[in-house]
């Protein structure tokens, strides 16, 4: 029965892969690379359906790969349904896995456990754990949210941490930018290299303030005009 299913699965592979020969690759059948109708260094325009593990060069269209890696070594354009799906160019769309990641620009939606944009990101990161390393214009929300470029939109989650300069919102347990906030942060704590707009916690921290802090401890490094008051701290 096992050789019986093994030899159907290579002869229905065999029999899409020649009627694809020589015409624009719209579906893509893999049980794990290298068996798989389309070969590794071809893209994708349609559809791709994989059992372990596909891999492709571009890919438009929708792929799904059940039991394991979604792999595209250049752009991927639609949408993304694996358990691990790993795109070493941009991501143009949706995508829903265990673990995601773009090594480029990422715009749309990232649903998963862990989601990781090496480049720039636009759009929506939802999951545990959202890390983005470039430019992030758009929403963080997760337990943990860290961006390490220039941020410009929200961050919601359990801790949020922003090594750039950030312009939005930042709401969680902890909030912590080591860089120019502009803007609204509020948690139990929140701390701010520079701070200009308004932190609610707790306790509140920044070296330098321009705006207003309202927790049980407010410090403002700057000293003007007062570098540590409860209740409420400003400085304009």
């Amino acid at each position: 029965m096992g050789k019986r299913l093994i030899f159907s699965i290579l002869f229905v592979l065999g029999i899409v892969a020649a009627a694809q020969a020589d015409e624009t690759k719209f579906l893509q059948l893999a049980v794990f690379n290298p068996v798989q109708t389309v070969p590794a260094d071809q893209s994708i325009a349609g559809a791709r359906f994989g059992l372990f593990y596909t891999l492709n060069k571009d890919v438009s269209g929708f792929s799904l790969t059940l039991l394991g890696l979604d792999k595209t070594t250049g752009d991927f354009k639609g949408a993304e349904l694996s358990l691990v799906n790993w795109v070493e160019g941009s991501f143009y769309g949706l995508r829903a896995g265990i673990v995601n990641r773009t090594a480029n620009r990422f715009v749309g939606l990232d649903y998963g456990l862990v989601n990781v944009t090496e480049g720039d990101f636009t759009g929506w990161q939802d999951g545990i754990v959202n890390w983005t390393e470039g430019f992030l214009h758009g929403w963080q929300d997760g337990f943990v949210n860290y961006a390490k470029g220039r941020f410009v939109g929200l961050q919601s989650g359990l801790v949020n941490v922003s090594k750039g300069e950030f312009s939005g919102a930042a709401i969680g347990a902890v909030n912590y930018t080591d860089n120019q906030f502009k803007g609204f942060q509020g948690g139990i704590f929140n701390y701010a290299a520079e701070m200009k707009g308004f932190q609610l916690g707790l306790v509140n921290v920044t070296k330098k303030l321009n705006g207003l802090q309202i927790g049980l401890g407010n410090y403002n490094g700057n000293k003007q005009p007062f570098e540590f008051l409860p209740i409420v701290n400003w400085s304009f």
